[in-house]
C-alpha cells in the first residue's frame, strides 16, 4: 500500500505571507487620494476603483451619474510594520475635508463622500478611535461626517484612471 500524503497545511490568513493588508478610502475624487498615498512610505500599492454601492462592476459614468451608490475610493496596500493604520488614517483625514457631507471642493454627490470601508472589526475600531480622537481635539471645527462601513466589494476603476497625475503631472486639479 503505498504512503498517505500528508494533509496540506493550513491557509494562513495572509496568503502572499508578506504581512500587507488593505485600507479602502474614499474623500472627494479619487485621483487626488491616490496621488497622496503614491508618495507614502509604507505603502505598496494603491488603485483608484469604486465601493459602497450596489451595482456590480460599475463604470465610471454611472457612478459619476450618482445611479449605482458607489463613492470614489482608493484601494491601499500597505505594511502596518512601516505604515500604522492609524497613521494611514491620519494622512487620509489630512487630505480632504471630512466634515462635508457628500462634497469635496467643486466635486458634489455621494460618489464624492468621506467613507472608510473597514477590512476587519480592528480596523474599524481603529477608524472610530481615529474620528472620536480628532472630534475631541477639535480638530475640523465641525463634527466628522465620514463614514464607517464594512467592506464588501470594490470594483476598480478604468484604466484611465489608474495613476492619474502620475502620467497627467500638468493637470491642474
Amino acid at each position: 500500500m503505498p504512503p498517505v500524503p500528508p494533509d496540506p497545511p493550513p491557509v494562513p490568513p495572509d496568503p502572499l505571507g508578506d504581512g500587507l493588508e488593505f485600507a479602502t478610502l474614499g474623500g472627494g475624487c479619487f485621483w487626488c487620494i491616490e496621488a497622496v498615498f503614491e508618495q507614502v512610505r509604507g505603502v505598496h500599492g494603491v488603485v483608484s476603483g469604486y465601493a459602497g454601492g450596489t451595482t456590480p462592476e460599475p463604470t465610471y459614468r454611472e457612478v459619476c451619474g450618482g445611479r449605482t451608490g458607489h463613492a470614489e475610493v482608493v484601494q491601499v496596500r500597505f505594511d502596518p510594520r512601516v505604515l500604522p493604520y492609524e497613521t494611514l488614517l491620519e494622512i487620509f483625514f489630512s487630505v480632504h475635508d471630512p466634515t462635508t457631507p457628500d462634497r469635496q471642493g467643486p466635486d458634489v454627490g455621494t460618489q464624492y463622500r468621506s467613507i472608510i470601508l473597514t477590512h476587519g472589526e480592528e480596523q474599524a475600531r481603529v477608524a472610530r478611535e481615529t474620528i472620536g480622537r480628532l472630534e475631541s481635539e477639535g480638530v475640523f471645527g465641525a463634527p466628522i461626517v465620514t463614514q464607517v462601513v464594512p467592506f464588501e466589494d470594490f470594483w476598480p476603476a478604468e484604466d484611465e484612471h489608474q495613476g492619474f497625475f502620475r502620467r497627467n503631472p500638468e493637470q491642474p486639479y
